[in-house]
This record gives structure tokens, sequence and C-alpha cells, in this order.
């Protein structure tokens, strides 16, 4: 598990959960798998947004998966997901993992914007890729996994589509997996270092400051019925982003009749390793199988 500490503020923030399987492949790879790297899916403000694409050897259109790294909102790539995404194309899905603009330079909503924009700019190529386009997945940790549950739940009403390009299409997902995403900054129970360090530039200001961008940026403000199904997984020792965050978003979904089941890991904090990890990620592509290949 590869952990970025920041110094002095001795804050463990997990950026990408798969290096064991980073390991596995370097080792060896799928030759069916086909890899389409630095596609640009549109439009960041002024700058390119690229996207990597692992692709299953299908004669069929296949549903869609976009990862979303994680890192704070200030860090992380999309490449820290390139083993998640050629798994998947071995599972026969589509999969992409996508850049987004980071903080402090861009603050919120960029960052939900390009995720949004990638999303939509794969239901314009839908054909080319074999992409069948009403079953979008959508798969992130930590800040990645607080974008996602932001992609499950604010639809086009919320205003956060931003201008990356294909509005003609919807940038609606089918089904969300977050592994520890933050889901609620109405309720303040972060510690100042943690606000100081990455929610102030990620909303321009302290949470008295900017009490109306908290709860814009809040996945628990948007659920509606309609919203898509849910995984969650998170430590019960999770210091960083409490496991109360996955707990509120499930339990305000199921109150709305929306499936959401979280998986609580017992003595872990924020993130896991090993056979744990393989089997969170084998449960991932199950509930993706169940909820989008029907």
């Amino acid at each position: 598990m590869r952990r970025i500490f920041y110094s002095p503020l001795a804050i463990v923030f997990c950026v990408c959960l798969v290096v064991d399987l980073r390991a596995q492949d370097e080792q060896k790879s799928d030759p069916k798998i086909r890899f389409e790297k630095n596609l640009v899916y549109g439009k960041g403000g002024d700058q390119d947004m690229m996207l990597d694409l692992a692709l299953p050897d299908a004669k069929e259109p296949r549903p869609c998966i976009v990862c979303v790294h994680g890192g704070g909102w200030r860090s992380g790539q999309r490449q820290d997901f390139t083993p998640i995404i050629k798994l998947l194309a071995e599972k026969g899905f589509v999969a992409a993992t996508v850049s987004y603009r980071l903080t402090p330079k861009h603050q919120f909503p960029a960052q939900i914007e390009d995720c949004k924009a990638a999303v939509r700019w794969l239901r314009a190529n839908a054909d080319k890729y074999q992409i069948q386009k009403d079953r979008f997945g959508a798969l992130g940790a930590s800040a990645g996994g607080h974008l996602v549950c932001l992609m499950g739940t604010a639809d086009a009403a919320a205003k956060l589509e931003g201008n990356g390009g294909n509005p003609e299409q919807s940038s609606q997902v089918q089904a969300v997996v977050s592994f520890f995403g933050p889901t609620d900054f109405v309720n303040k129970t972060w510690t100042k270092e943690v606000e100081d360090f990455f929610l102030v530039p990620f909303l321009g200001g302290s949470f008295e400051e900017k009490k109306d961008l908290y709860r814009k940026c809040s996945p628990l403000e948007y659920v509606t019925k309609d919203a898509p199904p849910f995984l969650f997984f998170h430590g019960t020792k999770d210091t960083l982003v409490g496991i109360e965050n996955s707990q509120k978003l499930a339990k305000k979904l199921q109150g709305v009749g929306v499936a959401a089941e979280l998986v609580t890991m017992e003595g872990d904090g924020h993130g896991w390793g090993g056979e744990k990890m393989t089997r969170t990620l084998n449960r991932t592509a199950q509930f993706f199988e169940e909820k989008l290949k029907k």
C-alpha cells in the first residue's frame, strides 16, 4: 500500500489502492486487453484533460467503468489506477482512469466538472470504443471516492456539469463504488490540520467562510430516489475520513429506496493492502457485474 506522509502534519493519505497489483501488472500483461493512453476527453478551463482506456477483447458493446484517483484533490494521477482498469477490462468492462484539475491552482467545482466531462466524452465515443451508453459505473478512492459519490448523486440540476465538452450527452452513472470517500462537509468533524491542508485549498476558504460551498460539495445534499446503487468500503479506524461518511450516505440512500451496501473493514484505517485489497477489488467487480451486466 503506497501512502504519502505530509510532514509536519503527520497525516497519512492513501493515493493508490493497487501497489500489489502494480507489481503483478509489471510481470504479466493480458494480450487480449487493448490499452490506449493520453486520450483528450475535454477541456478543464484552458487545458486539455486526458484519460487512459483499457478495452477487453469483445465483439459487442460492454459497460464502462470510470475510475477516479485519490490524493486529497491536490495530488495523485490517473496512472495510479492503471492496474485497476486492466483488471476490470479482464472482467469484460471497458475501463477508464481519468485526470482532473488539482488544487491549489484549481478549486471546486473544477474536479467534479472534469469527471462529468469524462463520462460525457465516453458516451459521445461509445460506438468507437464499444461502450453500452446506458451502463456506466464509477469507482473512486478517498478524494476520488468523494467525486464518484457526487457523480452518483448530483444530477444536472446541481449545476456541476461545467463546460468540458459534449453537453448533449448525459454525465449520469448507473452504479458507484466508493473506497473511504468523504461525503459530508456540512457537519464539521475534521481537524484544523485537515481543513487547512486539504479543504481550504479545495474550497477556497475555511468552513466558517465558505459554508455554502462546503454544502454544495457534499454528496449527502443531493440524494434522491433516482440515485444509482452504491457500494462502500471503509475502515473502522480511519482517522482521516471517518467511517461515518460512508455510513451517513448509505443510510440516506437506503432511506429513499436506493440499494446501498457498506462493507466495514475491521481495524483498518485509510486504506489497506494484501489479501484484503484483493477481496475488496473482487467484490467491486462482482458489484459492477450485478448492476451493469444484467
